[in-house]
């Protein structure tokens, strides 16, 4: 006969920079990787110790000597040789930083051992994916040992789902201040934008259909409004997310459905499930994509509808999906130029009411492209919020969660605009 254990211990890691690294950057070889290279060389305190990983030491070299232009002390990161599929190497990755943050996707192919090898060292963790179904396996396979050896597993940390959530965050803390009541429902319309999705984005999203059409059982998480909901909570009152052309009253505009509601709602209602309900169980939480007004906002939101639902359902047929891989879409890699870069931005308006029915309107904004910049200064400056700032509760979780209004103002001082109006 077993004895039991007893309760297992739910603990916060104590962060005592007694580990040899403070961030090692996986994937620091990629276009994105560089950038977020590029980003902690600029930004990163002083003191702060940044590490580089990735297979190949000659280019993990060539990024290292590049980075010595933007600070010489650059030159005396150390190099760390590790393999998606390599746990050993992983696991010696892990157990000497204390926040791993990785751009290596699409996640679901390449992120499993990594998540698995920093759960287990107690070490802190970030990424980019934007993969629901990824997020859902490393929360059953994960959370509760996370829970127990204190690490802290962020996922989505990019433009998936930082805007979304520190946005939501946002306006709830003010309607808290200004109404002393939550918003009971709240709407993200993605407005303005230039830039483009990157090779990373497409690949995974790509990934994604292809799973879905070998298995099922993915396709019903990705249809699950609340597919990250912790194991054995009540669905909340959230539908599907929007599918066909529609006019706001309360934003005046016509709207079309947003692609990366697919996990962006999600991860907000996990973040108000994992706080204990603070929005309430009641929480209504959309995203749409805004179009403009008359009949040209009509014609746009129509347009945007039925391209996005031909390239769905085109990227569903297995020789179409492997055509435009190898011959359309920017590969994995692949990027925008600086110049271009720099002019790109985006504009995120949020409306959100209280029960009681006042209102509360707000923004977040990027000032580069959001696919490239402005995700290298959100995965960098979460990064250092989790290597710098105090300790949480570990599991699998989500940025505000994790790191919440202290991260948010890192990302104001970064340059970012996240207000809410008088």
């Amino acid at each position: 006969m077993s004895c039991s254990a007893g309760p297992k211990l739910r603990r916060m890691r104590v962060r005592d920079r007694s580990r040899a690294h403070d961030i090692v950057l996986f994937g620091a070889t990629g276009f994105t990787g560089q950038l977020v290279a590029e980003y902690l060389a600029r930004h990163a305190p002083e003191g702060v110790r940044v590490a580089l990983a990735g297979r190949s030491r000659s280019k993990l070299e060539a990024v290292r000597a590049a980075l010595v232009a933007i600070d010489p002390r650059a030159g005396g990161w150390p190099l760390r040789i590790a393999d998606s599929h390599d746990r050993a190497s992983l696991d010696a990755v892990a157990r000497d930083a204390e926040v791993v943050c990785t751009t290596v996707g699409p996640y679901a192919k390449y992120g499993a051992e990594l998540v698995a090898a920093c759960v287990e060292h107690g070490t802190d963790y970030c990424d980019l994916t934007g993969e629901t179904q990824f997020v859902r396996r490393m929360i059953d396979a994960h959370h509760e040992r996370a829970r127990e050896t204190g690490a802290r597993i962020v996922h989505c940390c990019g433009f998936d789902s930082i805007p979304s959530d520190l946005g939501t965050l946002m306006m709830q803390d003010e309607a808290q201040r200004r109404f002393g009541e939550p918003l009971q429902r709240v709407t993200y319309y993605a407005g303005e934008t230039k830039g483009g999705f990157s090779g990373g984005t497409i690949a995974s999203l790509l990934n994604v259909l292809e799973e879905a059409k070998r298995d099922r059982s993915v396709l019903k998480v990705l249809g699950d409004p609340y597919a990250l909901r912790p194991a054995g909570d009540a669905r909340g009152p959230d539908g599907p997310d929007q599918k066909g052309v529609r006019f706001d009253p309360e934003l005046g505009q016509w709207t079309a459905p947003f692609v990366m509601a697919a996990v962006n709602t999600r991860i907000v209602r996990r973040t108000n499930a994992i706080l204990d309900y603070p929005w309430g169980r009641d929480f209504r939480y959309a995203e749409v994509m805004s179009t403009g007004k008359g009949a040209r906002g009509l014609a746009r939101a129509t347009t945007i509808t039925g391209v996005l639902g031909g390239f769905m359902g085109l990227a569903a047929i297995d020789p179409i999906r492997k055509l435009l891989a190898a011959k359309v879409l920017p590969k994995p890699g692949e990027g925008p130029s600086k110049e271009q870069r720099d002019a790109g931005f985006f504009v995120i308006r949020f409306i959100g009411k209280t029960a009681s029915g006042r209102e509360l309107r707000g923004r977040v904004e990027g000032t580069s492209d959001p696919g490239y910049g402005e995700t290298a200064k959100m995965l960098g400056e979460s990064a250092l919020c989790l290597a710098l700032g105090g300790p949480s509760e570990g599991g699998v979780r989500t940025p505000a969660s994790t790191m919440g209004l202290v991260l948010l103002e890192r990302l104001r001082a970064a340059g970012m605009v996240f207000e809410v109006q008088p």
